[in-house]
């Protein structure tokens, strides 16, 4: 059974460190890492609560689609 309080976890595995240093998460990985918690949802519900649930994370994606490339611009911003 999924625990509300499995999502900020799931959140912080998906962030990968970059060789340049900077912090990133695509809407997959965290999808990925929410399955692992029992959560199965769709890229569109992920990207809503990376939108509204994080402040220092912007979409940095190139092309369309639901897969989001985010990137940490501030990180004393927290989640």
């Amino acid at each position: 059974m999924p625990r509300r309080s499995d999502i900020i976890p799931a959140f912080y595995s998906a962030i990968k460190i970059e060789p340049s240093g900077r912090r990133v998460v695509t809407t997959g990985e965290f999808v990925r890492q929410l399955a692992e918690v029992n959560y199965h949802w769709s890229l569109a519900q992920a990207n809503d609560w990376i939108r509204l649930h994080t402040h220092a994370f912007r979409d940095i994606t190139l092309g369309l689609g639901e897969d989001k490339l985010w990137f940490m611009f501030n990180s004393n911003g927290g989640i």
